[in-house]
């Protein structure tokens, strides 16, 4: 089977949806791999690399023209037009974008949004959410780190003692605990907030505080199950009592980093402005919830802002900012997903009926086949 790695166009998408590790297993597997040249450039993959694992070289045409296509970004209109109907594309294509899935659906192609896959054990290694919100989680508390104007860990020097730097965390998934770790790694006190009670053990496991909002009635105990491993929309009393324990949170620490996403949703507000009026001067807020509206309403996407003495950071895609490493994984993700829907004859074979390939599939014979 012919498949096809175009790169990506999308500004500032420095990812690539395949390595030379895996292009070297399709290859192994008869398949042949088209890399448009430069794909792999911005990652730090060189068209040597893809060359030496048994790809091809060619064109954004030759690569989008392929049977399957692997992408990182759903694709623009310019390479739309370049891809045949009938074909299958695997990407990350925003699952709750109506529009931009019917777009595809109307080009006639079969696509799978991997973020859509379920949360359950057999997706793990598939799970491109988990892999890449890691990375994000990293990242965010070193770009909070080089804001800040002091230090993370506590010092002691012969000119007197440093305090650690006071850190919360809001919203304990999977971005949200790899920044709890990696703030503890930096010598960070830290404290950390999260609708799902399972959230508790997980936080205080990585030596962090949990910041307790009790809950006074059954439907709150029940809502913040959530649903699938996602949180859901919780009753306005509790948000109200959770917004007025963390805003007094907040305005003690030096930096946040909020990560709270609903799917599906716009993000829920945590920090409003009155409680970043209250901070201290020099503090450093990294929204990742920016591109879905934002923790905080002062945010601004893809910008670092000064408000109210406080540095907020809005970028909008932190794991393009350790591209070589965020490739790797998403090219592994992808790589598990494909035997799925690959047969052992090499050709597709999509298994409708299983689980996690039922789950990812938008649309299919200019159907669409996901609703909002």
């Amino acid at each position: 089977m012919q498949i096809g790695i175009p790169r990506e166009s999308l500004p500032g998408e420095t990812r690539v949806a395949a390595t030379p590790e895996t292009v070297k297993k399709y290859s192994s597997a008869k398949h042949q791999v088209i890399v448009e040249q430069g794909a792999g450039a911005a990652a730090h993959y060189p068209d040597e690399a893809y060359a030496a694992a048994g790809a091809t070289l060619g064109s954004a045409q030759q690569a989008l023209g392929a049977e399957l296509v692997l992408k990182v970004r759903s694709p623009n209109t310019a390479e739309l037009a370049g891809m045949k109907s009938g074909s299958v594309l695997v990407g990350m294509l925003d699952p709750f974008n109506q529009e931009g899935l019917q777009t595809l659906a109307s080009a006639g192609l079969t696509a799978f949004a991997l973020e859509a896959a379920p949360r359950i054990t057999r997706a793990q290694s598939l799970d491109v959410l988990s892999s890449q919100a890691n990375l994000s989680g990293y990242k965010a508390v070193l770009l909070a780190a080089n804001q800040y104007g002091r230090l993370f860990p506590m010092m002691m020097t012969a000119a007197g003692t440093l305090k650690a730097a006071r850190v919360v965390v809001l919203g304990a998934g999977v971005a949200g605990l790899q920044a709890i770790a990696t703030a503890k790694r930096l010598g960070a006190v830290v404290e950390a907030s999260d609708v799902r009670p399972a959230a508790k053990e997980q936080i205080e496991s990585l030596g962090a505080k949990f910041i307790d909002v009790p809950f006074e009635t059954d439907e709150e105990r029940e809502i913040a199950q959530g649903v699938g491993g996602y949180a859901r929309p919780m009753p306005a009393a509790w948000m109200a009592r959770q917004a007025a324990l963390v805003s007094e949170r907040c305005k003690q620490a030096d930096i946040i980093i909020s990560t709270a996403l609903i799917p599906g949703r716009p993000a829920p507000v945590l920090i409003s402005e009155e409680t970043v009026q209250g901070m201290k001067p020099g503090s450093v807020i990294v929204d990742l919830a920016v591109e879905r509206g934002g923790n905080c309403p002062l945010s601004e996407k893809d910008q670092v802002v000064q408000k109210h003495g406080v540095t907020l950071i809005g970028y909008s895609n932190l794991p393009a900012m350790v591209a070589t490493d965020a490739s790797a994984l998403y090219a592994r993700n992808i790589l598990d997903f494909l035997k799925l829907i690959i047969g052992a004859e090499g050709q597709l074979a999509i298994q409708r009926e299983d689980e996690i390939v039922a789950a990812c599939l938008m649309c299919s014979d200019g159907n669409l086949l996901r609703s909002a």
